[in-house]
């Protein structure tokens, strides 16, 4: 067998030949599916299949990677029609990447590199993302850009941290509407505990390097989120706005009714 499932076909075309003579069940054939296959370009191996086995495309971190590599990373996601991000990257990636895929947008308060689906199929609505301050929104925009390509509409609504409490609670009808909350704060990060106890929605905090002096990078935030007396805080990394979107998405996915719901819903 090839060490690349990938490259060939072959083990595919074998696992097609089963299914029409009966050695296998369509099932069967998923299930052996989900491991293949992947894409070896030398520097690395991508996962083609991830949407299959996660239902989520494979996201590609820009930082430690050369601008061609992640050129190339790209070229290869979009040669199989999945949507890119590339996160934690800059000017130099989106200028190697645009050259063979012109359609990539560059969001620089982010760093993201963004290439959509042209599927056409409608965006969950239901995820909402909360900054405590305006220093937070470059990693509240990777939330948001993470979250659409997960197939959410995710809502944003910024600077509402806790030096200035009306602010918050002017918003709160909107935001209790929300299925699953995703709260950016750095400085001492009390918002995210602050707002589990008014909501009903399970609420991811992400603490960021946001701050100065005793806030060491993002340290006391991370600590603070991590020690919440709230219940229903998740905490990921400092600045990791990808893995709250991500979080979020599967979270909301999960809530929102299938078709086959919504269908069986529609009929008297």
């Amino acid at each position: 067998m090839s060490d690349n499932p990938a490259s060939d076909g072959g083990d595919i075309l074998r696992l097609l030949e089963q299914v029409r003579d009966g050695q296998l069940t369509t099932q069967q054939a998923m299930e052996r599916l989900r491991d293949l296959p992947y894409q070896d370009l030398g520097y690395a191996r991508v996962d083609h299949h991830r949407p299959l086995r996660t239902g989520s495309p494979e996201v590609v971190l820009g930082k430690g990677k050369t601008p061609q590599q992640i050129a190339g990373i790209v070229a290869a996601l979009r040669g199989r029609g999945h949507p890119v991000l590339v996160t934690k990257t800059g000017w130099d990636a989106y200028a190697a990447v645009v050259e063979a895929s012109p359609e990539a947008e560059y969001h620089e308060p982010a760093g993201a590199i963004v290439i959509e689906s042209k599927s056409g199929e409608p965006k969950t609505p239901g995820t909402l993302i909360v900054t405590a301050g305006t220093a937070d929104l470059s990693v509240a925009e990777e939330a948001l850009l993470t979250a659409r390509l997960m197939g959410q509409d995710p809502t944003l609504i910024a600077d509402v941290g806790v030096a200035g409490l009306h602010r918050l609670l002017a918003r709160l009808p909107e935001i209790r509407e929300a299925k699953v909350i995703v709260v950016v704060a750095g400085m001492d990060a009390a918002l995210p505990s602050v707002l589990a106890g008014l909501v009903s929605a399970p609420v991811i905090a992400v603490p960021t390097s946001a701050g100065y002096g005793a806030s060491f990078d993002g340290l006391a935030a991370l600590l603070a989120t991590l020690n919440s007396c709230a219940p229903g805080v998740a905490v990921v990394n400092i600045d990791n706005g990808f893995g709250a979107g991500y979080l979020a998405a599967q979270i909301n996915r999960r809530a929102a009714p299938s078709s086959e719901q919504v269908e069986e819903q529609a009929q008297p």
